[in-house]
């Protein structure tokens, strides 16, 4: 039961309350964001294999590999430590939301979040902002592990830092994106790492993650050049080696434009995947 009350200028107010507004998606989405980060660290196993992963193969292939590169300027474990910080901005992304969303799907977690009052949006800024954090962090661990150990130079000139975050944020927005559109293909979430992983893989061999660009026959590199790892491998190689590496490059030079448009090519391919592919049940709830 409501009750009334007049004010002397005769206006009527009634004592029931008006109802609370809703935070926005982006408010949700931030909130939404730190629930995942917590979740993510609380898991310390797939916290290490995250990290460890491409910290391991970039010792394994630059202790390996540590000659000169002829004509170049540089040593092989200077291009390994540059290309693998691309590999693990994709490992961050596309690997890790392509098999956590799957399973999501399968354990029936996107059903129930789709029943509640929360944007769809803000559920994919809080991925986004789990991929962001922990991109950047893999990213410092791989810079600090190259810089240390593999004669990796760091930029020292506000324009290179600055071509490096642009490649950064294309990169990874591109490849979430992509991981999310991916997530909708595995039937469930037990086959999520062998649907995701193995397209990873075989991208980081032709895409010059694993084997130097130079020695890649021109198909293998224009199947990689489809595809967001190989641009992202070159614009660090062009941040964080000297001009006369450029020589290795297929097109010999670092095609910052080209890196540009087909990166932001996919942040927009990417996002029309997501709103074509994206399922909240899993195939077997139809």
């Amino acid at each position: 039961m409501t009750t009334t009350s007049t004010t002397s200028s005769g206006a009527r107010h009634t004592g029931a309350a008006t109802p609370a507004r809703l935070p926005g998606a982006w408010t949700l989405g931030l909130h939404r964001g730190a629930l995942e980060l917590r979740q993510f660290f609380r898991q310390r196993e797939q916290v290490v294999f995250t990290f460890a992963f491409p910290v391991v193969f970039l010792a394994l292939f630059a202790s390996i590999f540590r000659n000169d590169v002829r004509g170049a300027g540089v040593t092989a474990s200077q291009l390994y430590a540059a290309a693998m910080i691309a590999s693990g901005v994709m490992s961050t992304s596309f690997q890790s939301l392509g098999v956590s969303i799957a399973l999501e799907r399968d354990e029936k977690v996107l059903r129930r979040l789709r029943g509640t009052p929360m944007p769809p949006a803000a559920y994919f800024l809080g991925k986004l902002w789990l991929v962001l954090v922990s991109g950047i962090a893999e990213t410092v661990l791989l810079l600090a592990v190259g810089a240390a150990l593999f004669d990796l130079d760091l930029p020292t000139g506000a324009a290179t830092w600055f071509t490096f975050a642009w490649v950064f944020a294309l990169g990874l927005t591109g490849c979430a994106l992509l991981g999310i559109a991916i997530s909708s293909v595995p039937r469930s979430g037990r086959s999520a790492t062998s649907v995701v992983v193995l397209p990873f893989l075989v991208l980081q061999f032709i895409s010059g993650v694993f084997i130097s660009i130079d020695t890649l026959p021109d198909w293998m590199l224009n199947v990689g050049a489809l595809f967001p790892l190989k641009w992202m491998c070159q614009g660090f190689r062009g941040v964080f080696l000297p001009e006369s590496a450029a020589v290795l490059e297929q097109a010999g030079s670092w095609e910052y434009g080209r890196i540009a448009l087909v990166l932001g090519a996919w942040c927009v391919g990417g996002l029309v995947l997501c709103l074509l592919t994206f399922r909240w049940k899993s195939h077997r709830d139809g």
